[in-house]
């Protein structure tokens, strides 16, 4: 943001934490309800226990249809009206889960929850691309980070204490009440980012021409599929995460509390990341932790296997925290690195980067929790495998420059 883009009065510190509380729907949407789905699994009468997993995958589908379509949206109108329309989608959402008496009409709420989250997560993104660039939007986007984490740290806390005094539809109250907040200060306190000068018209043919540009710019499009593995490899952890420590390692209402070390991990890592992008680089950090993140896979897995999937829960909790920390240095870079070519269409670049990689992780992450057979090897050989993977496409991006 430019001195020009920011109201007088109105601090770095204030712009950061509410990009990171619009950012967060997601994932409070997400870790909020971990604690609850086998309860809401049982309510609503399931019985295979990976089908409440669905709860989770297909609030990400609806985000992964929503990111393409705010975008677009955004360079025309300006950034503001299609986060308030986003907004709008995910309160209804909310208020149709916490209704729902139904798995269909559960599912058919989540879905609604991810397509209005994805207008202030995605056009969010625009909100930092149209003031920052290169590596200073890689230390802005970080600091959204560790800010962001501390939300989905205790985010499943919160789910949890409202368990032990309310039903599993108190959670989206408090959902509700949250976006309402964060809307309201977002209206109040946001200038406008992209002038009316610099809009585009909306059309197809821009659209069509912009989703061209960012597919075939080696660069972007790399980065955006080596993001998408590795956030499949998170969401995979997302999806089994309740059944791991609940259910297989017994934890019960302990589980919380291991989830918001887990997830202090990544913040930390995106703070240190935030302090040492300046100085070393996006893509030097990046490619050390991709290596650490899979060397690190490969080992844990031969020590899985030996334990018959079923290590002891200090050790998963050892590589886990680790491989988080990898994660963490990895999310805000490859997105800048994946944005850096595109300033000039910022809106569609940032729908067309997020839409893809939600649709790569969300198939990869599906896949994995599906996989889930009561042992942690699903889980760590999909870190591995995807770690890997990334790495190839990551050296394969740097080629073409």
């Amino acid at each position: 943001m430019t001195s020009q883009q920011r109201r007088p009065g109105q601090r770095l510190g204030e712009f950061v934490v509410r990009i990171a509380l619009m950012i967060s729907l997601v994932a409070l949407s997400i870790d909020a309800m971990l604690p609850a789905l086998q309860e809401i699994g049982g309510d609503l009468g399931l019985r295979r226990g990976n089908d409440a997993q669905l709860i989770v995958s297909v609030l990400f589908l609806g985000l992964a249809v929503g990111t393409m379509i705010y975008g677009p949206i955004s360079d025309s109108t300006g950034r503001k009206p299609p986060i308030y329309f986003g907004f709008a989608l995910f309160i209804l959402g909310c208020l149709l889960s916490a209704a729902a008496t139904s798995f269909p009409m559960m599912l058919a709420g989540r879905f609604l929850q991810g397509l209005g989250a994805a207008g202030p997560r995605i056009v969010a993104i625009a909100l930092v691309r149209d003031g920052y660039e290169g590596r200073a939007m890689a230390r802005i986007m970080s600091m959204v980070m560790a800010v962001f984490i501390l939300v989905p740290a205790l985010a499943p806390g919160v789910g949890q204490g409202i368990l032990l005094v309310a039903h599993w539809r108190a959670i989206f109250g408090v959902l509700l009440g949250l976006a309402l907040t964060a809307l309201v200060w977002f209206a109040i306190r946001q200038p406008e980012t992209l002038t009316a000068d610099r809009r585009t018209p909306f059309s197809v043919l821009h659209i069509g021409r912009a989703i061209h540009e960012t597919c075939t710019n080696r660069t972007a499009f790399g980065y955006t599929i080596a993001a998408g593995l590795i956030f499949g490899a998170f969401i995979g952890f997302l999806n089994s995460a309740q059944q791991i420590f609940q259910e297989q390692y017994e934890l019960g209402r302990l589980f919380p509390l291991y989830f918001a070390v887990l997830a202090l991990s990544i913040g930390s890592a995106s703070w240190v990341n935030s302090r040492l992008v300046m100085r070393f680089g996006m893509r030097p950090l990046s490619g050390l932790a991709l290596t650490a993140l899979s060397g690190l896979s490969l080992a844990f897995f031969g020590i899985a296997w030996a334990a018959a999937g079923d290590p002891p829960l200090w050790a998963l909790m050892a590589y886990l925290m680790t491989a988080f920390f990898c994660i963490g240095i990895l999310f805000g870079n490859f997105n800048a690195l994946a944005m850096d070519p595109l300033g000039h269409i910022a809106g569609v670049a940032a729908s067309v980067i997020g839409s893809l990689t939600t649709f790569v992780s969300l198939a990869l992450g599906t896949a994995i929790g599906q996989g889930y057979d009561g042992t942690v090897l699903p889980l760590v050989g999909g870190f591995a495998a995807l770690g890997i993977a990334s790495f190839a496409v990551m050296r394969w991006a740097e080629r073409g420059r």
